[in-house]
């Protein structure tokens, strides 16, 4: 009895000591490479195997990262946007093959003719030979698009729809936010619900609390983002990023990404309710180098598959790889956005990889 004991604190002492190395050194990088705040996870599909949050809210502040904090996520968005996409098939209310002028009719007329056939699966997929555009553009301007939120983002895909946005050189991804944009008005209309509701609606399901825009809108205890220059973005609205709410707005906890992780890697093993191993496989990995939503690669020294993406929403960063042959997925969040940090975050994301056998 007294030897189970011993053996048991030991582990515990042992795996205390070990969590805090890498919590040190998850704090070095943070410090080095001047990121205010990080947050990271390694997580399997049933258990949170590592999460820490480490350093602080706002750059010069004594306010301390807590694990309940928020990031925007960027393009990681665009994973939340295609698996909503994937269910909404799955339930017979949209097909991948539907046009976008199918749904949106009087749009068409007006439209460069060389979108008439762009498809759901189109746009998830990036397939769709159209440009980028991003907050940084400055045209269309704030007075050009008005109304609420659906009617400026649908006034908004009309506007682009019209600026003969389609690339003659042909490439295997065309890497574009309105692509995203135009398929979430293809699931408003699909359902009749606005995009922020169908993204509620996934989060009650998931028990995850999905937000939009700067976290620190609704409550400046939230962390701040932060440019490269290290200056903290303070509480505002951006109308373009609402424009961009399919393809990249949505605001999120650490705890609560690793849940959605979780239902992605649960889905790649077998474990989903609602797909098939296959089917979810060919979401993650089915299209070369970018899916249903999912960058893929393999790594070159042990030929480990992962789906990842990244997000880099101008003054946050973020990351999320899987590997389902590990039954391990790795996420890292900062809220500064900087070749440095990002440099930063790729050097902790190879020591967690590599601490966890991918």
């Amino acid at each position: 009895m007294k030897k189970n004991l011993f053996a048991a604190v030991l582990f515990i002492v042992f795996n205390l000591s070990h969590s805090q190395q890498k919590s040190s050194f998850a704090d070095s990088i943070r410090i080095k490479y001047h990121i205010p705040e990080l947050a990271y996870a390694v997580v399997s599909s049933d258990s949170i195997i590592e999460i820490e949050a480490l350093g602080y809210q706002r750059i010069n502040t004594n306010f301390k990262a807590n694990l309940d904090d928020k990031f925007r996520l960027g393009s990681l968005t665009k994973t939340i946007t295609s698996y909503i996409a994937a269910v909404l098939v799955k339930e017979g209310k949209i097909k991948w093959d539907t046009k976008f002028f199918d749904l949106y009719p009087e749009l068409k007329a007006k439209s460069n003719p060389a979108t008439y056939d762009f498809t759901l699966q189109d746009f998830i997929t990036f397939r769709a030979h159209i440009p980028t555009w991003s907050y940084g553009n400055e045209t269309p301007t704030q007075k050009e698009i008005m109304g609420n939120d659906q009617q400026q983002r649908y006034k908004f895909i009309a506007w682009f729809f019209k600026q003969n946005p389609v690339i003659s050189e042909k490439q295997d991804v065309y890497w574009s936010n309105p692509s995203y944009v135009a398929a979430g008005l293809m699931l408003e209309k699909a359902t009749g619900k606005a995009y922020e509701t169908l993204v509620k609606e996934l989060g009650k399901s998931l028990n995850i609390d999905f937000d939009f825009g700067q976290p620190n809108l609704k409550d400046i205890k939230q962390p701040w983002g932060h440019d490269e220059d290290l200056k903290p973005e303070a509480p505002a609205l951006n109308y373009k990023l609402n424009w961009l709410s399919s393809a990249g707005n949505v605001n999120v906890s650490l705890p609560d990404y690793c849940k959605f992780t979780q239902m992605q890697l649960q889905g790649l093993l077998g474990k989903s309710k609602h797909f098939t191993a296959k089917e979810f496989n060919y979401m993650h990995f089915g299209l070369f180098e970018f899916s249903f939503g999912w960058e893929s690669e393999i790594k070159k020294n042990n030929e480990l598959q992962y789906s990842f993406h990244n997000g880099n929403p101008g003054t946050f960063l973020t990351k999320v790889y899987i590997c389902p042959a590990i039954n391990k997925a790795f996420i890292l969040f900062a809220n500064v956005q900087s070749e440095e940090a990002d440099k930063g975050l790729m050097l902790l994301l190879e020591k967690l990889q590599n601490q966890y056998g991918g």
